[in-house]
């Protein structure tokens, strides 16, 4: 492992890449997306501080602008440009419907979204886009909306004259106008899965830290040459800072992609733009190693997964391909890397070691044995929440210590395995039941399948437990079987089982919870 610093992320992410250009190299080509133009860094910090001046003049100082892009060249230009110029960056989940972004602007006190009108009509996005111009920011004044098209066919010569001139002494630019790294610079939102999402704000130095947390651990396994592919919406932590800025403030070439559901698409991607490291879920590397033909994913040499356990069928398909799969662990609350895999010291079924500079602690939690809730506390740590009811108030973690809610257990040299949500555990009959621990069970059974678990009121023992499954001939008798003869409890049996076409998914890759516990009360009425 390289050495981490803390001190040394006492930066800026637009300060970040300032420094990357002058390690690197200012002709170094460093992002490009699906329409393959790429931008060196010189082109990306000149960028940046052309449509950071445009945007600034329609904001304050310190305002929290709402952006929704897809991974494309034109996101990065305007998270550095909005940062160059001391605006907040609200990333906004394109996919979590009209509701919960409407709940989102009011929780982070947005007045302005930035947007692209080829993005809204590609994504049929116009109700999403109506609803939010609808949003009262203030009596009288509605939410305004920035389509960056406008804004280009309003940049004049003088403009970029001006852009070029400031690029040569960008650094002094952006401390005349910009904001502290301990500063709010990004606003992620969480899913909304339990409830309205609520704004996790993260400052320059967190995102800036974890970048450097990752480089320090796995630095020895990277290469100088290495392509990241991109497909995870950067609305999500781990497609920004894993995905875009540690190999933007790196040196490495990042290749942005717009949907990660775009099997096909994706897998020809990496095949033409030879890609050496692809950040995914496991429910998108099943779905890529199914499309792709023989030779499409032979450049690929590291896969980093995360968001979800990686099912063992998962690595089989891809070491066809000799990749080695690393599964890590983040929270966006940790901008959003706590723990990963590395290519020497890869244990399957585990998360990795802690990056460095994270402390933690491990809580018990009564009925479960050798494992316990996990807290951490390190430079990455975020500055705090925005929850619904507080709109603009940020409330920040307890003495810096972040409760993750997730249950895991960590070996004597350090491989930390993730149990369970606390909220994805089972009470039954008085015994705590790890609703990941039976999915691990079903899917060792029926490794081909994509399976859930979920908990409902039990009138006699507490909860119950329903597998929801896509594969069509799921039974409990099979299940029932499998469990006898290895020795598993009985009361991990599943109620019923729901049968599906397909699993519902957020767009980070995860299940979601929500849809999915849903259907569950639909179509099985009388549990």
């Amino acid at each position: 492992m390289t050495r981490f610093a803390a001190d040394a992320s006492n930066m800026t992410l637009f300060s970040a890449l300032i420094a990357a250009a002058a390690r690197h190299g200012a002709d170094r080509g460093v992002i490009e997306d699906a329409e393959r133009s790429p931008l060196s860094y010189r082109r990306l910090v000149q960028a940046s501080l052309v449509l950071g001046g445009k945007l600034a003049a329609a904001s304050r100082r310190g305002e929290n602008v709402g952006v929704m892009l897809p991974n494309v060249t034109a996101l990065p230009v305007t998270l550095f440009g909005l940062n160059a110029f001391g605006r907040v960056v609200a990333l906004l989940n394109f996919t979590s419907g009209a509701r919960n972004m409407r709940s989102a602007v009011r929780t982070a006190t947005i007045r302005t979204v930035v947007t692209s009108r080829r993005f809204v009509e590609t994504a049929k996005l116009e109700g999403v886009v109506e609803a939010l111009g609808n949003e009262d920011i203030a009596p009288g004044r509605r939410l305004g909306i920035i389509y960056l098209e406008d804004v280009r066919a309003g940049i004049t010569t003088a403009d970029k004259a001006m852009g070029a001139l400031q690029a040569v002494a960008a650094g002094a630019v952006h401390r005349w106008y910009g904001l502290g790294p301990e500063q709010p610079a990004v606003i992620i939102f969480t899913s909304g899965t339990e409830g309205e999402p609520k704004g996790v704000v993260l400052s320059s130095r967190n995102l800036v830290a974890n970048t450097e947390q990752i480089f320090a651990f796995a630095g020895s396994a990277l290469r100088p040459d290495d392509i990241f592919l991109n497909p995870l919406p950067m609305f999500h932590s781990f497609g920004l800072t894993a995905g875009m800025l540690m190999p933007v403030f790196n040196g490495m070439r990042t290749v942005l992609y717009p949907s990660p559901l775009h099997y096909r698409q994706v897998a020809k991607l990496i095949a033409s733009t030879k890609a050496t490291v692809l950040l995914a879920t496991d429910t998108f590397l099943q779905g890529y190693a199914r499309a792709a033909d023989p030779e499409d994913l032979a450049s690929v040499r590291l896969v980093v997964a995360g968001a979800e356990r990686v099912k063992n069928s998962t690595r089989a398909l891809w070491s066809k391909a000799g990749t080695a799969i690393l599964e890590g662990y983040g929270v966006t609350e940790c901008a959003p890397v706590v723990a990963c895999n590395h290519p020497a010291t890869n244990r399957p079924g585990t998360v990795g070691r802690l990056l460095p500079g994270i402390e933690h602690r491990v809580e018990p939690v009564p009925g479960l044995e050798g494992a316990g809730r996990l807290s951490v506390r390190g430079p990455n740590v975020m500055l705090g929440t925005m929850l619904p009811g507080s709109p603009g108030v940020i409330v920040p973690p307890p003495g810096g210590w972040h409760d993750t809610g997730d249950i895991v257990s960590i070996d004597e040299e350090g491989f930390v395995t993730i149990r369970g949500r606390a909220k994805r555990f089972a009470k039954i009959g008085g015994e705590m039941v790890s609703l990941a621990a039976v999915e691990s069970v079903v899917s060792a059974l029926w490794p081909d399948g994509n399976h859930v678990v979920v908990s409902l009121p039990d009138p006699r023992k507490g909860e119950q437990l329903v597998l929801v499954t896509d594969k069509p001939d799921a039974d409990t008798e099979t299940i029932h079987r499998h469990m006898r003869e290895r020795n598993i409890p009985a009361i991990w049996l599943p109620n019923a089982i729901l049968v599906l076409p397909a699993i519902p998914v957020l767009g980070s890759g995860k299940v979601d919870l929500m849809a999915t516990i849903e259907l569950v009360r639909q179509q099985l009425p009388l549990l």
